[in-house]
């Protein structure tokens, strides 16, 4: 009687309780797992320490130090380059599209290819690399405007060989934050991150456009850039590698892509801000584009004003992050609530009578914004598992940025033939759809997992008769 147990056998229950047995066992493990991630963690959610308590981890407090100068000079590019590509080509948002979407387009290619890696090797050193790459593209492209040498197309080069290199870049920047402050203070931690990051997009946009009109040109803010990456790979080269929370590393095996995806769509509590994001990202990462043009085209402003419609979208954006970082655990509320409202304001956005109406408007968009996107990334890293932490952060910033090449150039497109309001304002439309369809899409997803339990648990002999 091979299998067969002497116990009698326990009496059946319903299919939909085994299920939701089998659940609460998954979850207890998964806690369970994530308890012993760090050493001397405090109880997950606690706000003790206040706003900034992430910053009483010395590691954390070089990487933020590091990359507020980094950020700065990040965004003094950005704003750069839109204004470099529009120069070159006199105007024209269709190329402001295709620039974009190259930046983005490798995300697309590789970006789950980054996360295998971010789990594979240790990030630390990872990250010193990819930043010293993205210095040494900057110093190119800045040397090439200084000389005046540059053309559209090496703008185009440069942008994508950037995406490539923050395919590993980013996920493994992301998944890192867990090892410096442990789970205790990783939601403030990337609240805190988000607020740095939109203080800079504050800061960077209004010095860009001071320095482009003071030094007659953009390419002196590339090379700005290049120098800045300087702080980030100092800082990291610095840390007490003691006090890093350093999981397991995952040896290299195959099927680790589609683990990670599998892994990700059996578990709504990741599947539903992913999906979000996916959806509301598509649309919502060609608005620094479209506010580049409607600043521009409709409004008739020049480079400072520019910076300045930029600078008011990130107070927005910094405001939002500093309220997130108050927060204790990510609420489901904020993030849907965030998205729907950040849709509302793109379209109120587009319809703006005059320029400063349009710069006060940018101010709540931003709140919007950036609440749906701590709020997503903080749910999303809390719910993965350390040794998939850094696969389920790659499928998190594909759909994050990989959605920008289909929708920029598309804004692009209809901004040229309709005018930059209606590029708006469907961005802002398809915003709204896409979060029905990101809820609709989970519970499908859930409905089938939970299908496949029960026809397991059934089909399951659960011992040999």
């Amino acid at each position: 009687m091979d299998g067969e147990s002497a116990d009698p056998p326990e009496p059946a229950r319903p299919a939909a309780g085994r299920v939701r047995e089998q659940d609460e066992v998954q979850e207890a493990e998964l806690a369970e797992l994530q308890a012993t991630e760090t050493r001397g963690a405090r109880p997950l959610g606690g706000d003790t320490g206040g706003m900034f308590r992430s910053l009483r981890n010395h590691n954390y407090r070089l990487y933020v130090s590091g990359s507020v100068i980094s950020n700065v000079g990040t965004w003094m590019q950005r704003t750069a380059q839109d204004w470099l590509v529009l120069e070159l080509t006199h105007g024209s948002s269709a190329a402001l599209g295709v620039t974009t979407a190259l930046q983005f387009l490798p995300i697309g290619l590789f970006g789950l290819w980054g996360g295998v890696l971010a789990d594979r090797y240790s990030k630390r050193p990872l990250l010193m690399v990819a930043q010293s790459l993205m210095g040494v593209l900057s110093l190119t492209l800045g040397l090439l405007t200084v000389t005046g040498h540059a053309q559209v197309w090496h703008v185009y080069v440069m942008a994508f060989l950037l995406g490539t290199v923050s395919c590993v870049e980013v996920p493994t920047r992301q998944s890192f934050v867990v090892e410096m402050v442990g789970r205790a203070d990783l939601s403030n931690a990337i609240a805190l991150n988000s607020s740095t990051f939109n203080l800079a997009r504050v800061v960077g946009p209004a010095v860009a456009g001071v320095l482009i009109y003071a030094m007659g040109g953009t390419g002196p803010i590339f090379l700005l850039n290049a120098a800045s990456f300087a702080a980030v790979i100092a800082g990291l080269s610095v840390m007490r590698t003691s006090e890093l929370r350093t999981p397991e590393r995952v040896a290299r095996a195959k099927g680790q892509l589609r683990e990670g995806l599998r892994y990700v769509w059996r578990r709504p509590e990741l599947l539903m801000p992913i999906l979000l994001v996916a959806f509301v990202a598509m649309f919502a990462t060609s608005f620094t584009m479209s506010i580049a043009v409607m600043a521009k085209q409709v409004f008739g402003q020049g480079a400072s004003s520019f910076g300045v419609a930029s600078s008011a979208f990130a107070i927005g954006a910094l405001g939002g992050a500093l309220l997130a970082a108050r927060r204790g655990r990510p609420d489901r509320r904020f993030l849907i609530g965030g998205a729907i409202a950040f849709g509302f304001a793109e379209i109120a956005a587009g319809l703006a009578p005059g320029y400063l109406p349009f710069l006060f408007l940018l101010v709540p968009a931003g709140i919007a914004m950036i609440t749906t996107n701590t709020t997503a990334n903080s749910t999303v890293q809390l719910a993965a598992s350390p040794e998939m932490r850094g696969r389920v952060m790659g499928i998190y910033v594909l759909v994050f940025t990989g959605g920008a090449p289909i929708g920029a150039p598309l804004i692009g497109w209809i901004g040229e033939l309709a005018g930059p309001r209606l590029g708006m304002v469907i961005c802002g439309v398809m915003c709204l759809v896409g979060i029905g369809l990101a809820m609709l899409l989970t519970r499908f997803a859930a409905g089938r997992t939970q299908g496949a339990v029960v026809r397991g648990v059934v089909a399951s002999p659960g011992g040999a008769r």
